[in-house]
């Protein structure tokens, strides 16, 4: 059966989506399997992802075998990161070349992302009741490292939290993105940055296609969005058995 190849275009330019946080069976509490995600990739048209998986890092390289294998490589871009904890909660490293050991303060944790050339992502900072959240004092301490700001995360508490997050972003004339923090395979698009079509092989071309880009997202309320994780979890868990 051929895959899906779902193509966009305003005013006559093929458009993508760019979902820069999501997670994969690599993370602890995620069991979308890496081989399931080009398809997906293609049918939403989001064309590039960054896998973020809890403290690991393989995710990334291991699906950009996948679509190489598959004969993807013109059409998608993974984005190998990591969703990385430190003492004052987490940050998101872009284009990793490795794994970066959890427990570092935010400034240690900052100088490792920078030394293996990736790029500082501030997530979900802004929202109070999320759990791991980088901490405020931390926040300030490393404001001058960050180079972009998630302005849409589709399961913050609160839609206002995107707001405050893409006004801190304006005042400090940084790049954002989205991300739909997906722990299920139907989260990942559900937050993007639409822009004209191109390939992320690096973090330059990443911030020319955010420069380019509009943020946009669908919010659902934390509670709905564990219901759903279950129900898709316990819905893929039947089709994969059946």
């Amino acid at each position: 059966m051929p895959l899906p190849n779902n193509l966009m275009f305003r005013e006559g330019v093929q458009v993508m989506r760019m979902d820069l946080h999501t997670h994969t069976e690599v993370s602890h509490d995620c069991h979308t399997r890496l081989r399931d995600i080009p398809a997906w990739m293609l049918r939403t048209n989001t064309r590039v992802i960054a896998v973020t998986d809890h403290d690991q890092h393989r995710g990334g390289p291991e699906l950009t075998r996948i679509v190489a294998d598959l004969g993807l490589s013109d059409r998608l871009s993974i984005i190998p990161g990591e969703e990385i904890t430190t003492r004052e909660g987490e940050l998101i490293g872009l284009f990793l070349q490795e794994r970066i050991a959890p427990d570092l303060s935010p400034e240690e944790t900052v100088v490792q992302i920078k030394a293996q050339g990736g790029l500082v992502m501030l997530q979900h900072g802004f929202d109070p009741l999320k759990r791991y959240r980088l901490k405020p004092e931390a926040t300030r301490r490393i404001a001058e490292q960050i180079d972009i700001v998630e302005t849409f995360n589709s399961r913050l508490s609160r839609q206002r939290w995107n707001r405050v997050a893409a006004t801190w972003a304006a005042e400090r004339h940084l790049p954002t993105c989205a991300g739909s923090d997906a722990h299920t395979m139907r989260d990942i698009g559900e937050a993007w940055v639409e822009t004209p079509f191109r390939l992320i092989r690096t973090p330059a071309d990443l911030l020319a296609a955010l420069h380019e880009g509009t943020v946009q997202g669908r919010w659902t309320h934390p509670l709905h969005a564990y219901g759903l994780k279950q129900w898709r979890n316990l819905n893929g868990r039947f089709r994969r058995e059946g």
